[in-house]
């Protein structure tokens, strides 16, 4: 009886090892099926996931897309923006139309004036002339000669303001205007001491005994300007106006008058005495315009010479009459003032940068910073309104001369220049 016991044992070992067996290995098989459960969604997730990148991809892809076409829709053209002459390389200081308005000169912080051809100022492209400056120099104002072949340029470098005048024979009739290099004919250097030249004007002088010879103004950052001779380059005369500095000077459409906005709030005007011969024989203030109550931003002659307007930091635009008996002691007459029709947050009047007048002397164009408005001379009426022109300050505004083919048609154009390195033209607003 004894060998039975250890066998008794032993099938009992092998059967508790059995059912243990068989216990681990059901407890097993269900925790691969748990595991494989919880993978199974992780691995089906993830296609998801995978799927789910590129589209999160688009959509932030789709973000700029549709902020280009927002901003594409809030730059739509203003209904008087025509063209827009673009290739310039940094800010454009100045610009200036021929006589006959179909050449638009323009003056670039890139060292280059160039001189566009608008035979249709609603091309696609525009054939331009290019003249580069000598090295250094930063052209900021130009005025043509006589004709579309010429042009006057300031220009600025480390030394002060200089002059030059590029001309050359008047091309052949269908001769390519980008095949033209002009020279320069004459040049003058530190005409005003280091002082920038802030403005430039020049006009055909034909009141009295002047022979249509075309005399420009340069105007500098100090007190001085200076009358010189377009062709020859001839200083003429040069006046002080004594005003701690200027703002800005012209001259009259006639080759009368040489007026100067300057720190105070009166405006002096100086006449041009021609001689017999034509030459210029004195240079003399007239009169004062007398009435702002504080600085002139800037001023303009209308187109018959017989008035000026003024803008002011007192909120006011003033139509002058100039055309008076001034040898007589008889003083220049406001005949109209308005209040200029821009305010701040606070709702303070502010003043304009610029003004210049259209060629029929109705329309008065003018800018604050980067908005452009046009106003009736008459009445004051604002008729239209950019308030955003460019997409920085506009330096400089004209109107051609002369209208301009616009398609089929013939309008009257102002240009327009800006730090943004553009140039616009717009067509006149409906009075």
């Amino acid at each position: 009886m004894e060998p039975i016991v250890p066998i008794a044992i032993l099938s009992s070992l092998i059967l508790g090892a059995l059912i243990a067996f068989v216990a681990f290995g059901s407890y097993f098989r269900k925790r691969k099926s748990e595991v494989a459960s919880i993978a199974k969604p992780a691995e089906a997730a993830a296609p998801n996931l995978k799927n789910s990148k590129p589209q999160q991809t688009k959509k932030s892809q789709s973000k700029p897309h549709h902020s280009h076409a927002d901003k594409d829709l809030n730059k739509r053209h203003h209904p008087l923006d025509l063209n827009t002459l673009k290739g310039h390389g940094d800010s454009v200081n100045g610009l200036c139309f021929s006589s006959d308005g179909h050449s638009l000169a323009t003056a670039c912080d890139d060292g280059v004036v160039r001189v566009f051809k608008l035979d249709d100022a609603s091309s696609k492209s525009f054939k331009f002339m290019r003249i580069n400056l000598p090295a250094g120099g930063h052209p900021t104002a130009v005025a043509f000669v006589d004709d579309a072949y010429s042009v006057v340029v300031a220009s600025q470098n480390l030394t002060g303001a200089n002059l030059y005048m590029y001309g050359e024979d008047k091309p052949k009739s269908g001769d390519n205007i980008q095949q033209s290099k002009p020279e320069i004919k004459w040049e003058h250097h530190n005409v005003h001491d280091k002082k920038y030249i802030i403005t430039l004007f020049g006009t055909k002088a034909t009141h009295g005994a002047a022979d249509g010879s075309t005399i420009i103004a340069s105007s500098s950052e100090g007190t001085d300007i200076k009358l010189w001779h377009g062709k020859s380059g001839k200083l003429l005369g040069n006046v002080d106006t004594n005003q701690l500095k200027n703002n800005m000077a012209t001259i009259s459409p006639d080759g009368r008058f040489i007026a100067a906005a300057a720190f105070t709030a009166d405006v002096k005007v100086w006449e041009i005495v021609y001689s017999k011969d034509s030459s210029v024989k004195e240079v003399t203030k007239v009169m004062q315009l007398k009435g702002h109550k504080s600085a002139v931003t800037w001023l303009c002659f209308t187109p018959n010479s017989e008035q000026i307007i003024t803008a002011s930091k007192d909120g006011s635009i003033r139509v002058w009459n100039i055309n008076v008996r001034y040898h007589l002691d008889e003083d220049p007459k406001t005949l109209k003032s308005f209040e200029i029709p821009l305010h701040d947050s606070k709702g303070s009047v502010l003043s304009y940068d610029r003004l210049s007048v259209s060629p029929d002397g109705k329309i008065l164009a003018a800018t604050h910073g980067s908005l452009l408005q046009w106003l009736s001379v008459e009445t004051g009426q604002v008729l239209e309104t950019a308030d955003k022109a460019h997409d920085g300050d506009i330096t400089d505004i004209a109107w051609a001369p002369k209208p301009i083919s616009v398609g089929d048609k013939r309008l009257s154009i102002l240009a327009t220049a800006s730090v943004d390195k553009k140039v616009k033209l717009w067509a006149a607003p409906a009075l």
